[in-house]
């Protein structure tokens, strides 16, 4: 799930519908090629308080993390929404520096606090990133490592017992249970009569997906299925048996066994890219946790305990509610009790 914009733009989306339908309906300018030169200065869109440019966009979409932001620009009425966000946005502060409030002392120094979360939050990425090519630089030695994880716990890359099916359902949406049952035991003297079941089940299956794929489940775990609907399946011994009616939450099955996979550990070089990018992963986490926790536990770092201890103040019930509701998350990386009493 994408991160909000910003809490103010996520507060007015619902009443942006008329602004964004008129971005998001406006000719469609032909996108540039990736390797092309683009203009920051090029006006996206403008009112008479502001105008909003690429480079804007381009620097408000680094708020994503760097692999969201293709998939994220693919669809225009979305990025038609974002950007008339945006625009709100840069109008209502151009409206609050015509009425002077950016003088105000409070609002300068949360900007300034503003400016120091970006910073932090990009020096972070930084550090990922430089941590990410470090791993890559050793990738070699931490495939042997994989390779250990590997054989000391196989049994966590167990691939359990799986089975191929096909399935007719007549489902309680559309009938009865007594008619749902009826119709799957006709059925299915039908079938062990000879008549074919990929044709029977487009004709008569309720389950939408057989009118293209003739019933067929393909390969599935126990866990995967209704409880009822698994053990009926999983019962089953000979391809090409067709099972009796059988009752779950959503109807009555025919259940046609098709094929049976024993319980395998999965060989390394199948798992070996999951266990690599769990270890880069924790590479990188620890690296970025290391500079933090130096932060947190500076042993120079000096703490006013009276001035904090004055901040400090007996808890009113009626307003908990609300503060909870707008508590200040971290920055990125951030620990709480990096300032912790004495």
């Amino acid at each position: 799930m994408l991160r909000p914009i910003t809490v103010f733009a996520a507060l007015l989306a619902s009443t942006l519908a008329c602004q964004g339908a008129a971005l998001a309906q406006a000719p469609a300018v032909a996108p540039a090629p990736a390797n092309a030169q683009q203009n920051s200065d090029e006006v996206l869109a403008e009112n008479a308080q502001t105008r909003l440019t690429r480079a804007d966009y381009d620097a408000d979409i680094q708020r994503l993390p760097a692999e969201m932001r293709g998939e994220f620009a693919s669809d225009r009425k979305r990025l038609a929404t974002y950007l008339t966000n945006l625009l709100v946005v840069k109008t209502l502060a151009a409206d609050a520096r015509k009425a002077g409030l950016e003088n105000d002392p409070v609002l300068q120094r949360r900007i300034a606090l503003e400016v120091d979360r970006a910073l932090a939050d990009m020096q972070l990425r930084r550090l990922e990133e430089a941590a990410g090519k470090e791993f890559d630089a050793k990738a070699a030695q931490y495939a042997v490592k994989a390779k250990e994880v590997y054989l000391v716990d196989k049994d966590k890359f167990r691939m359990p017992e799986q089975i191929s099916a096909s399935q007719i359902l007549f489902d309680f949406k559309r009938h009865t249970p007594d008619e749902a049952l009826a119709l799957a035991q006709q059925t299915r003297k039908k079938l062990i009569a000879g008549a074919d079941f990929t044709a029977t089940a487009k004709e008569l299956s309720d389950d939408p997906t057989a009118k293209t794929n003739g019933g067929q489940i393909g390969w599935f775990t126990r866990d995967r299925m209704d409880p009822s609907f698994s053990q009926a399946a999983f019962d089953m011994k000979n391809v090409g048996d067709i099972s009796e009616p059988i009752k779950s939450r959503f109807g009555y099955h025919l259940i046609r066994f098709e094929g049976r996979k024993a319980a395998e550990v999965r060989p390394f070089e199948a798992v070996q890219p999951k266990i690599m990018a769990d270890l880069r992963k924790r590479y990188v986490e620890t690296q970025r946790d290391t500079r933090t926790e130096a932060i947190r536990l500076d042993p120079d770092l000096k703490v006013n305990e009276p001035a904090i201890d004055a901040l400090v103040h007996p808890l009113d019930p009626e307003s908990f509610g609300a503060a909870k509701r707008g508590s200040v998350g971290p920055v990125r990386g951030e620990k709480k009790g990096a300032i912790a009493p004495q």
